[in-house]
């Protein structure tokens, strides 16, 4: 049987091989490819494009713009030569900030009360989808969901307004509950001791039913043969929740807590200033209504922005810490 020997096939010559872009030519065709790749896709998504750009223009305009004038923290300000006429005093500033005797109770109030609206707003919203969730009766479901949500739509003003008249030492409901069962009218607001609850339990009334709008979506979408499965093997509610709906949850529980916590330093001024008097001022005084009252009062613009600044940064270092060590513990987090 006769054999047959391949022969390798000899490479191609320098003529026959094919002509490759030279120079700048590639990266021309590359950007040119990008270019008509956009330009098709804007003549296809044109309708969603035009709905971001809305968004989009508010964020560059009202928070990425006015970054750029954070230089106001590292020079004497004045507002006839402007933020970058201003003569220039590096972190002068902040060493008059730190070293203010006034800067370590701001900063001891602020996060106190910030850590105390975190604990208190996150399980309550949780609670409450849970138990929306295991609820078959549509009417009261319904109008439970309604009660608790519509609040979220009352402004802080009127919140406040309304917290004044309840706690009222003479025509307040609570002192007259007070005074029905023997115990003596109580200025809330005149005591220091009693502005974080007062702050932390009108927030939580205020958004609990809004958070749990969320957690009801993430709760929709888990599988109901999961569900099912458990019946079979014999769980009970509690176990099902435990189970099933937690776990099922726990991606969205951990971002919005993630949030809460970035945000612990940007607690609302408004509704801290309109509580805050004279008696209270002790623990009502806090960063946001520090920066007020120094730089539109006081018209003290350089310092307000440092405070301002040294606010952020410490929001910022708080959101990836935390950030990092839920990435850690349960594989979730903000940059997946």
């Amino acid at each position: 049987m006769a054999t047959t020997t391949q022969h390798p096939i000899p490479p191609p010559s320098a003529a026959e091989r094919p002509a490759r872009p030279s120079g700048p030519a590639g990266p021309a065709v590359r950007r040119r490819s990008r270019w008509s790749q956009a330009q098709r896709s804007w003549r296809l998504h044109w309708q969603l494009y035009l709905l971001v750009s809305v968004p989009l223009a508010y964020f560059v305009i009202f928070k990425y713009i006015p970054m750029s004038f954070n230089v106001i923290a590292f020079t004497d300000y004045s507002p006839v030569l402007g933020p970058w006429g201003s003569p220039w005093v590096g972190l002068r500033n902040f060493q008059q900030l730190f070293s203010n005797p006034v800067f370590g109770t701001l900063l001891k109030n602020t996060f106190i009360l910030a850590f105390y609206l975190v604990l208190a707003s996150f399980p309550v919203p949780l609670a409450l989808a849970l138990a929306l969730n295991e609820i078959r009766n549509g009417w009261f479901k319904r109008t439970v969901q309604m009660v608790t949500y519509a609040p979220y739509f009352i402004s802080t003003v009127v919140v406040v307004s309304m917290t004044i008249l309840v706690l009222s030492p003479r025509i307040g409901v609570v002192n007259q509950g007070l005074d029905a069962v023997g115990v003596g009218p109580i200025n809330f607001l005149g005591d220091p001791g009693f502005f974080r609850h007062i702050y932390v339990w009108t927030d939580v009334w205020q958004t609990a039913g809004y958070a749990a709008v969320i957690y009801l979506a993430a709760l929709a979408g888990i599988d109901p043969a999961l569900h099912e499965s458990a019946k079979i093997d014999g769980a009970g509610r509690l176990q099902r929740i435990r189970h099933v709906d937690l776990p099922g949850i726990m991606p969205t529980a951990v971002v919005m807590l993630i949030l809460g916590v970035g945000n612990m330093m940007a607690i609302g001024f408004e509704k801290a200033y309109l509580l805050q008097n004279n008696l209270n001022l002790a623990q009502s005084e806090i960063i946001p209504t520090y920066v007020y009252k120094t730089g539109l009062i006081n018209a003290d613009f350089s310092m307000a922005t440092a405070v301002g600044l040294f606010n952020s940064v410490v929001n910022l270092c708080l959101l990836l810490m935390v950030n990092f060590v839920a990435k850690r513990i349960t594989g979730n987090g903000l940059w997946r």
